[in-house]
């Protein structure tokens, strides 16, 4: 949005996170029928979701007027948490952690663990889909199967954020162009989600996470140049 000069309105702020929905459609649509199947899945998830969701409830208005607003905040938080995918995969491939783990095996004790992790990405740079992928390695599941689970989880929480958004800052659709604005980032962001998540899931079975660090910390490094 700084980029392309986009004044930080309220309503960009809405379309920030209600576009979101849009992908959130897409995991629905890949994965409804497993989902449907696994109870014990949908009730972790549903487990992972609480400490977000308290989380962002508690600090909404800091969240939205405090951390989207910190441009430094943001830049050394995608650096902080590149630096930790690097050590991740640091101690993965020394064999100091081993990914044997599939979903069955997730409790509610680590359900919980890794709704915590979901909440650091209230500050933005942090990563949701980042920090709960790296909090299921660090407990030993596959890549795969830490990629599959932060997608479910992704349907509570966006879904929730988008709603609360709503909720506070509705009578903005009905202004100008706004509720053509809105359908048109919701659409664009299923079709990519829609090609994104298939292809993550592949690449992941052979890949690190190394080479989305070093994205990170490149873009992070380029946007304080121009940004900060």
């Amino acid at each position: 949005g700084k980029l392309m000069n986009l004044p930080q309105t309220d309503f960009i702020k809405l379309f920030d996170v209600f576009i979101q929905s849009g992908a959130i459609l897409a995991v629905i649509l890949l994965y409804f029928e497993d989902l449907l199947k696994q109870k014990k899945l949908l009730i972790n998830i549903l487990v992972s979701f609480i400490p977000t969701a308290l989380t962002g409830l508690l600090l909404h208005k800091i969240i939205k007027n405090v951390f989207f607003e910190n441009m430094p905040l943001m830049l050394s938080a995608t650096i902080i948490i590149s630096l930790l995918f690097i050590l991740l995969e640091y101690l993965i491939k020394k064999g100091y952690l081993k990914l044997n783990k599939n979903l069955s095996k997730i409790d509610l004790t680590t359900a919980i663990l890794i709704g915590v992790f979901q909440a650091l990405a209230i500050i933005p740079g942090v990563s949701r889909s980042g920090a709960t992928v790296g909090a299921l390695m660090l407990f030993g599941y596959k890549r795969p199967e830490a990629a599959l689970y932060s997608f479910f989880l992704s349907i509570p929480t966006i879904l929730a954020a988008g709603g609360l958004d709503l909720l506070n800052s509705g009578h903005l659709i009905t202004q100008s162009n706004n509720l053509i604005i809105l359908i048109t980032g919701f659409i664009s962001a299923y079709i990519s989600a829609s090609v994104a998540i298939r292809w993550l899931i592949k690449y992941l079975q052979t890949h690190s996470l190394i080479p989305f660090a070093i994205y990170r910390i490149l873009l992070s490094l380029i946007l304080i140049k121009y940004l900060v």
